[in-house]
C-alpha cells in the first residue's frame, strides 16, 4: 500500500470514477469509465483504506469530461486530499 512509502505529515492525491459513475455510463456510454463495480470507488471504502489519513478534501462531485473520443460527457468521480498522521 502506498501507506508505507509515505512519512508522517506525507500527501495522497486523487480523483477517481465513483461506484455511482455506473448510472451515468447507463445513459451515455461515452463518458467512459470502468463498468464494473469493484473498479469504482466509495467515500466510506476510501475513509477505509486511509484510517491513519486527515482528509483535507473527500468529496464526491459530477463533472463534465471532454478528454477524446472516450470520456465525453457528463460523469461522478471522488476527489480526495489527505495527509498521514
Amino acid at each position: 500500500m502506498i501507506s508505507q512509502y509515505l512519512g508522517k505529515g506525507g500527501m495522497i492525491i486523487f480523483e477517481a470514477f465513483s461506484k455511482s459513475h455506473l448510472d451515468y455510463v447507463l445513459k451515455n456510454e461515452k463518458v467512459g469509465g470502468p463498468k464494473d463495480l469493484g473498479s469504482l470507488f466509495s467515500i466510506e471504502e476510501i475513509k477505509e483504506d486511509f484510517p491513519d489519513y486527515d482528509f483535507l478534501v473527500l468529496e464526491e462531485t459530477e463533472i463534465e469530461l471532454n478528454e477524446g473520443l472516450f470520456h465525453n460527457g457528463t460523469g461522478s468521480v471522488i476527489r480526495c486530499v489527505a495527509q498521514k498522521r
